[in-house]
């Protein structure tokens, strides 16, 4: 690959051109899906191309192409240069590539130990089959869901000022679910949510060691939950494990702090902010105990790589720090746009879409305690895990979120089940009265393959870790 790209590169050397990157990927993606024992899905896609882009007096233009051949490059490349001549006079910014296009040479590969076809399809689908038959406990349950999907990604990115990086990503994503009805009532359970079982890594990581232990807690769950009273309608201490604090940060902290978003770049089709560029250093986002970092270098979590799609080097930053914001999610186009601190999110789904402003693992680090210290002093309170449902508005401060299952919390020991549990909050009023984050042994780092953004769309995969956590004066609430 690495002579395809630098002979396009060397051949279109009479344009005119500021800089000029390539970005080859070449991906495979695998899925299994079975449900109630059957299977229904086993199919493998693959792709492969390249995006290429252009700067010219301050300009950028991009153009793709599905062949990476030194011709059909070079014809890209003089597609993106003909675009970028033709808006060079209605651009919002100039852009100078000593700014926004650093030179870097580098490599990441995702920690692995076997490889995605150490197990074959059948003995992948024996293994969903198995979870669906332990997922039914009971004639209750009237569905029963697992899936697996695999995708092995190669990237290479080479530029006119000496970038040359490699970059190779395994990434696994897993699922099990159980529905179970009784009369009118209907109650999912699921592990964790949908696909949240999404990491960097191979073969090893499927069938978790402690599956089958899971596997039955999730339908005799979902069972549990047919006969569970309701969440009461009240504001209390809600208490969040962390597959539900995954959800909580991307929402109310990822999307409202990516600065094309607060630019406007995206208010035509996800939305604005309701933060300002002027807030970066001096708003107190939440409790002195709310720390988030970007961190795209924790081994295993699903958004961790070496560098971002422009060439930017990925390290960690906070972004919140002890309650006040710090930094935005801002690619190097963005900062020098908005003047704002940023860190190295320019990333793209494929190679048909130009790099923005994304997410790439978003953490609240942990603060202190167990699970039963933190709750040991609630008197009254709601715990919930799982996402089920969310809503929240297009500037990210009013939010609704449903769960798939509760717990009344009563002088400080977990007690009844509850269903339908739901809670509501702005986005300064949730983090403002967090009260108490779990230590290391509460901690634990989850994903999704499909956090949606940009015109087209792009999906893509993120990561979130967190602590269980204490928030104060909360308003919950039943009903599915």
């Amino acid at each position: 690959m690495w002579s395809e790209l630098k002979q396009a590169i060397a051949n279109v050397e009479l344009l005119p051109l500021d800089w000029v990157g390539i970005r080859a990927v070449k991906e495979s993606t695998t899925t299994r899906f079975v449900r109630d024992g059957i299977p229904q899905i086993n199919g493998k896609s693959s792709t492969m191309g390249a995006m290429v882009e252009v700067i010219v007096d301050g300009s950028i233009g991009y153009a793709a192409t599905n062949s990476c051949t030194p011709q059909a490059l070079e014809t890209a490349i003089k597609k993106a240069y003909q675009q970028a001549i033709s808006v060079k006079n209605l651009y919002i910014h100039k852009f100078f590539p000593q700014q926004t296009r650093p030179q870097v040479v580098g490599e990441y590969i995702s920690p692995y130990r076997d490889n995605f076809d150490s197990l074959s399809a059948g003995e992948i689908n024996d293994h969903l089959i198995k979870i669906c038959q332990h997922l039914k406990v009971s004639d209750k349950i009237v569905q029963t869901a697992a899936e697996l999907v695999t995708s092995d990604r190669e990237t290479w990115f080479i530029s006119s000022n000496g970038s040359q990086v490699y970059q190779k990503f395994l990434l696994i994503s897993s699922y099990y679910g159980a529905t179970a009805q009784d009369g009118l009532i209907t109650q999912q359970r699921t592990s964790n949510g949908w696909q949240a079982h999404s990491y960097q890594g191979g073969m090893e990581l499927f069938p978790d060691v402690n599956q089958w232990q899971r596997v039955e807690q999730i339908g005799q769950q979902a069972v549990e939950l047919l006969t569970a009273d309701e969440c009461p309608h009240t504001r209390t201490n809600l208490v969040l494990a962390p597959d539900q604090m995954m959800l909580q940060i991307h929402e109310s902290v990822g999307h409202p702090l990516e600065i094309d978003r607060i630019l406007g770049d995206e208010r035509n089709y996800a939305g604005g902010s309701f933060v300002k560029l002027e807030d970066f250093g001096n708003l107190v986002y939440g409790s002195p105990l709310m720390n988030i970092t970007f961190d795209p270098t924790v081994t295993g979590e699903i958004a961790s790589y070496g560098f971002d799609d422009t060439g930017a080097t990925a390290k960690r930053e906070y972004l919140i720090q002890e309650g006040v914001l710090k930094r935005g999610l801002g690619s190097l186009e963005s900062q020098a746009r908005s003047g704002v601190p940023g860190v190295a999110c320019a990333r793209a789904c494929s190679w048909n879409r130009p790099p923005i402003d994304r997410m790439a693992n978003l953490n609240l680090e942990p603060g202190q305690g167990s699970f039963e210290d933190i709750i040991a002093d609630i008197e009254y309170g709601v715990y919930m895990e799982s996402n089920r449902s969310w809503s929240i508005d297009d500037r990210r401060y009013k939010f609704q979120f449903g769960c798939e299952y509760g717990k009344f919390i009563e002088n400080g020991k977990l007690t009844k089940t509850l269903r339908n549990p739901n809670y509501r909050a702005t986005t300064p009023e949730f983090w403002q009265n967090l009260l108490k984050v779990g230590g290391q042994s509460t901690w634990q780092m989850y994903g999704t393959p499909f956090c949606g953004k940009g015109e087209p769309n792009q999906a893509i995969w993120v990561g979130h870790g967190s602590p269980t956590c204490v928030i104060g004066n909360v308003e919950v609430f039943g009903g599915g």
